[in-house]
């Protein structure tokens, strides 16, 4: 039996105790993202300044040292400080669905980023062309949308400088800025990339597009994350059986509804200051 004196600080435990089991038990929505079974942490953190990156030909992995904590991280978010939010696809171009989403950003006037995988820009060419006649920015997606950390240095860098290439074919200029397919890619590579004046971007919103959801869903993974300096992750190209016909539905929807609540939508280099390469 529990003497009276005891009660008070047993009671005290016990109500200790469940706070911490609903707080261990509450789903995460905000501080991290899951994607193929990865969870990746979603922070804001500095650029990388002109005295950090070390330009240059490219070199070795091996030879490329830790110059700056900022690549050990990876850019998924923008400055909290002003209502600004970037739409990005990746996977593009297709032949199905991104000329559908550019049509849409056109009717809204608004510019997104697209991340671009190099086989798909040489098999869709005139697509490729429009997205940056209408003023799109192009991002590196690596040539064969590969899972980076599975590479060795050599084919690594391949796949990014074969598909800078082919984007300065259509822009005049490699691009400064990477997303690794799946999000996935190590420390060493992060570096590479780093002293090759890039950063490496992935985001913070997932819409989940790529598993063939209606748009109202798409919409609902959207719009109930989002915050100023979102950067919000959407598909514009698919294989073989993909259906991106959600995102599609989705876009005209998202897109009201934020400048409705007073955000502007940006690319991937205004929301987070980059220069121009």
């Amino acid at each position: 039996m529990i003497k009276p004196h005891w009660l008070f600080p047993f009671s005290l435990v016990i109500c200790i105790a469940a706070m911490c089991e609903q707080i261990i038990n509450q789903p995460t929505t905000k501080t991290g993202f899951h994607r193929n079974s990865v969870l990746f942490k979603a922070e804001t953190v500095s650029l990388p300044t002109e005295q950090t990156l070390n330009y240059g030909d490219p070199t070795p992995l091996t030879s490329v040292t830790n110059q700056s904590h900022d690549y050990q991280h990876i850019l998924t978010s923008g400055p909290v400080t002003k209502r600004e939010i970037a739409l990005t696809f990746d996977d593009a171009p297709d032949n199905a669905f991104t000329p559908k989403i550019l049509d849409i950003l056109k009717s809204k006037g608004v510019k997104a980023t697209f991340f671009v995988v190099g086989w798909r820009m040489e098999a869709y060419p005139e697509i490729v062309k429009r997205i940056v006649e209408d003023g799109h920015v192009l991002g590196n997606h690596t040539y064969s949308h590969a899972n980076l950390p599975k590479l060795n240095d050599d084919s690594f860098q391949q796949q990014i400088m074969k598909t800078d290439n082919l984007i300065e074919k259509f822009t005049g200029f490699a691009p400064n800025i990477v997303r690794p397919p799946y999000g996935n890619i190590t420390n060493k590579q992060i570096h590479w990339l780093g002293s090759q004046k890039k950063y490496v971007v992935n985001w913070n919103v997932d819409s989940l597009d790529w598993k063939g959801l209606t748009g109202e869903q798409v919409a609902a993974n959207v719009l109930l994350h989002v915050h100023p300096g979102s950067i919000i992750l959407q598909h514009s190209g698919t294989g073989k059986g993909g259906d991106l016909s959600g995102t599609v539905n989705a876009l005209p929807t998202i897109i009201d509804k934020l400048k409705s609540e007073g955000f502007e939508l940006v690319t991937i280099p205004e929301l987070l200051g980059i220069p121009a390469p």
